[in-house]
């Protein structure tokens, strides 16, 4: 660095951008900064550091290894500079967190992870959006959430693990299948996996199956399920009040299991965010 040089803030939030995006432009967009203040900033940080962060040409931005190194140290620095804030700032500032999540975690356990959560941390505002995981992941990859509880398929490696379940065909006390015709079926619209994953099991046991009723809304599944047009799926610990698991069989083949995560726009969490993924991950 030079000499007693310090790291401006500013110019490392833009860095930091820079770097999750990998796009002047994204960042710029996401700053609300021009393009051109955006590759100002970025080259003042590189003068104050003496070393080169980026690799640029004409369709990408890469890191170099002084870049890598540097994120480390601008996140921390950051972090540090928002704790400052936050505990000069006493109760009269608050902040805001988007957060997205499955529907099936917002009628079982969210209610008492905000609970806990909020009694850590009464100065946080939320913004809750319910949804399908792979709509909300998209919204977190755009900027649009903060942070997202949303499942995932074994094997897969997005988010922080919260909780297996295996996925159960779900019907009423009467629900009957019949030996012949397709599978009626009751289900979210694409890009549902719960949806995927029954057709998928459908088809690899080579069984018939029908689309009878689609709805965006568990509490609108769960209706037309209990009406009698079909059976939906669910994971096992989350089966809706007056439905019941409906055992596998040679029709109804076992659809394995899914796994609920909590993720962010990067694995290094901060402040109320980086809290409320740990409050999901302790319950």
């Amino acid at each position: 660095m030079n000499g007693s040089a310090m790291l401006d803030p500013t110019l490392l939030a833009t860095f930091v951008t820079v770097a999750h995006t990998g796009s002047f432009s994204e960042a710029g967009r996401r700053l609300g900064l021009s393009q051109s203040t955006v590759s100002e900033q970025i080259r003042r940080l590189e003068q104050q550091a003496s070393r080169r962060l980026f690799v640029r040409d004409t369709h990408r931005v890469v890191l170099t290894s002084d870049g890598v190194a540097m994120v480390s140290f601008a996140r921390t620095i950051l972090d540090a500079n928002e704790h400052a804030r936050r505990y000069f700032a006493g109760s009269t500032e608050r902040e805001r967190i988007k957060l997205g999540a499955s529907e099936n975690f917002v009628r079982s356990q969210l209610p008492q992870v905000l609970h806990d959560f909020l009694a850590r941390t009464p100065s946080v505002d939320l913004e809750l959006t319910v949804g399908l995981s792979g709509v909300l992941f998209d919204r977190l990859d755009s900027g649009e959430l903060d942070l997202v509880l949303g499942k995932r398929r074994p094997g897969e490696d997005r988010g922080q693990l919260i909780q297996r379940e295996e996925m159960v065909w779900i019907g009423t006390e009467t629900t009957a299948v019949a030996e012949d015709g397709p599978v009626p079926l009751v289900m979210y619209p694409p890009p549902s996996m719960s949806r995927a994953m029954a057709i998928e099991a459908l088809d690899r046991a080579q069984v018939s199956w029908r689309i009878v009723c689609t709805c965006d809304g568990l509490m609108g599944l769960r209706a037309a399920t209990l009406g009698g047009f079909g059976l939906m799926v669910q994971p096992r610990g989350m089966i809706p009040a007056g439905l019941v698991e409906i055992p596998s069989s040679p029709r109804l083949p076992p659809l394995g299991e899914v796994e609920f995560v909590v993720a962010g726009p990067t694995r290094n969490l901060r402040g109320p965010v980086a809290e409320l993924a740990a409050a999901f991950l302790r319950h």
